[in-house]
């Protein structure tokens, strides 16, 4: 069938206990602006928080599912156990390593991996993050920092990075991302924490954000999920033509999956790839602007259309969260 490439990390979607906390986190220390809270789709009594660049644009969106009984993450294998923020330059690198040490952010040093400069570190969660610098990327362009975030537009975030794969049994997992998805695979590295060996796969346009980066692990079970977990992964698709292209493609190959559905700020398709980690095939629009006007993005809570009715319902089962 003819259809395009995947074109890179539409976002990432996580886990967190305390939205209140995760707020001040997200926009506060790393800088990233909140372009919509929301309630999660599929279970209307939690928050739907996205972090992103000025709007929102893909490949910019780290978001977070409210889950206040969360218990802690138990790490393991079949998992997704880094998410990675893209930064300009090496210089901006230095700017977060000595934030990070003035604001009392868990952080590693900054390091050399697959021939960026990387600085791994931690939310108040355990949520495992890596900041990679765009020094020479030649691949999907990043996206453009909030110029009213506290941290300086020249060295703010600019979109998801490389996501880490850790899975117990790689082969399974590298088929359906090249045989069926269409990634190449580029690169392997030695991580320097333990010197696993990491296999790098790219898509599109390919470069800092459009990579998957495989690990082995055979000898932890399986990761028990909490707070400061990853739920899954997205990948862009131009539209909803190309998405039903995607879908047809699945079942083809007898991967089951969501069949369209309806998010509002883009479509989507969920499958698993067969280690178990949860895969989205998401649409680059419509975007974030159609219920809030750039200006004020993220300030209320935000419900799409088919949830209207039913707000008064949805705000009573919410605690208030307070992001203007």
């Amino acid at each position: 069938m003819n259809r395009k490439p995947l074109k890179g990390i539409h976002h990432v979607s996580a886990l967190t206990a305390n939205a209140k906390n995760n707020f001040e986190f997200y926009t506060k220390v790393l800088g990233m602006r909140l372009v919509k809270k929301t309630v999660n789709q599929d279970d209307t009594s939690v928050y739907h928080l996205f972090y992103a660049d000025e709007r929102g644009n893909p490949g910019t969106d780290l978001t977070f599912f409210e889950i206040p009984r969360a218990g802690r993450t138990y790490p393991g294998t079949n998992s997704i156990t880094a998410t990675s923020l893209r930064v300009k330059d090496n210089e901006a690198l230095q700017y977060w390593k000595e934030r990070f040490v003035q604001l009392h952010v868990d952080h590693d040093e900054i390091q050399y991996e697959s021939q960026r400069a990387t600085l791994s570190f931690r939310d108040p969660e355990g949520q495992r993050l890596i900041l990679v610098s765009d020094e020479g990327n030649k691949g999907v362009t990043g996206g453009i920092p909030w110029d009213k975030s506290p941290v300086p537009k020249e060295k703010g975030i600019i979109g998801l990075g490389p996501v880490h794969l850790t899975v117990s049994r790689p082969e399974r997992t590298i088929e359906v991302l090249t045989k069926i998805m269409g990634f190449r695979e580029i690169a392997s590295y030695k991580r320097d924490k333990d010197q696993k060996a990491v296999r790098v796969f790219e898509t599109g346009e390919g470069g800092t954000g459009a990579e998957i980066h495989v690990i082995e692990e055979t000898e932890l079970s399986r990761e028990r999920p909490g707070r400061g977990s990853v739920h899954h992964v997205a990948f862009r698709v131009e539209d909803a033509k190309e998405l039903e292209k995607w879908q047809a493609i699945l079942e083809e190959n007898h991967l089951p999956n969501s069949g369209f559905v309806e998010r509002y700020y883009f479509a989507s398709l969920y499958f698993r790839e067969p280690n178990g980690n949860l895969f989205e095939l998401a649409t680059d629009g419509p975007g974030f602007e159609g219920d809030e006007d750039f200006e004020h993005l993220g300030e209320t809570l935000a419900l799409p259309p088919y949830f209207e009715s039913k707000r008064k319902e949805i705000e009573a089962k919410l605690t208030p969260l307070e992001t203007n």
